[in-house]
């Protein structure tokens, strides 16, 4: 892997031991990760590594989040730098010496890499504020996994720390399978999916397994509306604007020869656009109650939608591609050829303002990246070589964005009515 080295970190920022520190950090925030919104010892942590940088501070009012704005030394707009900071409800068995010491809470997608990169880009800024042409804002949000925290912080002003909204925002996500070590990717358009949640309470009557008709059996109409749900799919939907709809919890009965009064059913929803996003939702409605009046039961379907597609803008990919491979050499920098399915709450920053999402390639080098185990597994390890990487792409991508707004004129209001 053709990295970054040490000393070419330090000579951008003016100040040695960059890695090494970040290096400590991640590991810090591996041994004691924290789930959901509230997450008080890696905002210690956070905090503490900001310290005696010039940054204004705060905090969030409903999550344990943290902002910092950066203020440039040249009159601009501001730009905003994205780290996720919570864990997942996973029992570590990676083997790495970093282990969480927390029991059944894990940093098993790399959210602890995400948390120390982004302090490394603010050492990173703050070390050349006065060349800065415009403000930068570093998000360090709590609540991606499932809570909406990035929405919570866009509803308490993050976009607005600065004082002025900002016109871009970037962030980055490591995988510890997918792609090499070191490889950066990204795309126009959508670049991960939405995410729904579906859960279908179905309730017939019981009876004795000897005598099904004289019972309203809900098993047999449930096993039929997961059947059917993957036909509507496949039917309804553009092939060229796919969905993907998996069901991965399914509950029922007591005993084997009990015919039991409800059966249950939980799925996950992915797409890729609201046109889809909209068919798949009238589908599941329409085929699960179709069913049940087949089976004469009833049929109870909660949809939630929860996070929506992640679209990047066209010219911020652009540029972020191109950053990146003046950074690393257009070897480690690729547009991806098609979306992922997993989704991301950074999407709610990209619907308020432009801004480019990036996968970061960690997965070690002693492991093959088409077999590691995936983000999210208990095996997951994310190689620290990338954390340097990551600092620095960031804070260029931040500075480089500013001078390029400032390269720019800002059309008069005259202009801008014409």
């Amino acid at each position: 892997m053709n990295a970054l080295h040490d000393g070419d970190a330090d000579s951008y920022s003016g100040s040695g031991g960059l890695h090494d520190d970040l290096v400590r950090l991640r590991h810090a925030l591996h041994r004691e990760p924290e789930t959901g919104l509230d997450l008080p010892r890696t905002r210690a942590k956070v905090l503490a590594a900001l310290d005696g940088l010039p940054l204004e501070i705060s905090t969030g009012k409903r999550l344990g989040s943290v902002t910092a704005v950066l203020r440039g030394g040249r009159p601009g707009p501001a730009v905003l730098l994205r780290g996720d900071m919570d864990a997942l409800p996973v029992r570590e068995e990676s083997g790495v010496p970093y282990a969480s010491e927390v029991p059944g809470v894990m940093h098993a997608c790399g959210h602890d890499v995400h948390t120390a990169a982004l302090v490394g880009a603010a050492r990173l800024l703050a070390a050349r504020r006065d060349e800065l042409a415009g403000d930068v804002v570093f998000m360090f949000q709590p609540g991606e996994e499932g809570y909406g925290g990035a929405r919570l912080m866009v509803e308490e002003g993050v976009l607005d720390a600065a004082g002025t909204r900002v016109v871009a925002a970037y962030g980055l996500h490591v995988f510890s399978t997918i792609l090499p070590l070191g490889v950066v990717a990204t795309r126009p358009g959508p670049l991960l999916a939405a995410s729904d949640a579906v859960t279908v309470t179905v309730t017939g009557r019981g009876g004795h397994g000897s005598s099904p008709h004289a019972a309203a059996d809900p098993v047999q109409a449930v096993c039929e509306m997961v059947t059917a749900l993957q036909t509507m799919v496949t039917r309804t939907v553009d092939v060229f604007d796919p969905a993907v709809l998996t069901v991965g919890s399914l509950h029922t009965g007591t005993a084997h020869n009990v015919i039991p009064e409800t059966a249950r059913f939980e799925a996950t929803v992915r797409s890729f656009s609201a046109t889809t996003q909209r068919a798949v939702r009238q589908g599941v409605h329409r085929t699960v109650q179709g069913v049940a009046a087949a089976h004469g039961v009833r049929a109870q379907v909660d949809y939630q939608d929860l996070y929506p597609p992640t679209v990047n803008d066209a010219d911020e990919a652009a540029f972020a591609l191109r950053t990146a491979r003046d950074l690393f050499g257009a070897g480690r920098a690729v547009e991806a050829p098609q979306p992922i399915a997993g989704s991301e709450d950074f999407s709610f920053v990209l619907q308020e303002v432009p801004g480019a999402f990036l996968g970061l390639g960690a997965c070690p080098p002693d492991r093959d990246p088409a077999t590691a185990p995936m983000n999210h597994s208990p095996q997951a390890v994310y190689d620290d070589a990338v954390l340097t990487d990551a600092a620095v792409l960031l804070a260029r991508l931040a500075a480089d964005r500013l001078e390029l707004a400032a390269a720019v004129p800002t059309p008069s209001p005259t202009e801008k009515s014409r």
